[in-house]
């Protein structure tokens, strides 16, 4: 039996900044959204591999709220770190805020959640190592994590099961903006 290595979060955590240029910018003269989420998976991978060891790949994206936009030529700064293991996954936490380097402001633009798989070199699953927390914040990350986790398979088993039947759930949808023609 192997023993079980622990790695603390710290030890994992990883902080990019990068400087918002005209090329990031969508139509309105936002930062895009895809640029964002393009980032958030580089820097999801990068604390996954960090804390593993292993290469790893992004199995999915939980929760990926946009609370205020990124003007063009603001610092971007996100802060990731390992919230959660399991035997081969990770769920990233990853935070994004935005600065004015003239003023000073600072604003939170965005978190979100990565579930990264560890992989070896024949795209098998790997076991990573286990979590060591040290403070209430980390606890309550895991535990928000595992929450996280059991509403997606609620939720799995509630709408994605074969004994689904759509006509017991035809009265939730009255006070929605919906027609339904079955």
């Amino acid at each position: 039996m192997t023993k079980i290595k622990y790695k603390h979060v710290e030890d994992t955590g990883i902080t990019i900044s990068e400087l918002m240029l005209p090329s990031h910018a969508n139509f309105s003269g936002k930062i895009h959204g895809g640029y964002i989420l393009s980032l958030l998976d580089q820097i999801a991978f990068a604390c996954a591999s960090k804390h593993s060891g292993e290469y790893c790949v992004t199995a999915s994206v939980d929760t990926v709220d946009f609370l205020n936009p990124i003007e063009i030529g603001e610092l971007v700064t996100m802060k990731a770190s390992v919230n959660y293991v399991g035997r081969t996954s990770m769920v990233v936490g990853v935070r994004v805020e935005s600065e004015n380097i003239r003023t000073g402001i600072k604003k939170h633009c965005n978190s979100s959640y990565f579930t990264m798989v560890a992989k070896d070199e024949d795209g098998k699953s790997v076991y990573v190592p286990g979590l060591i927390v040290n403070n209430d914040i980390e606890v309550r990350r895991f535990l928000k994590a595992i929450k996280r986790i059991e509403m997606k398979k609620k939720r799995f088993d509630e709408f994605d099961s074969e004994n689904f039947v759509p006509h017991d759930y035809i009265k939730d949808l009255e006070k929605y903006k919906v027609k339904i023609e079955l």
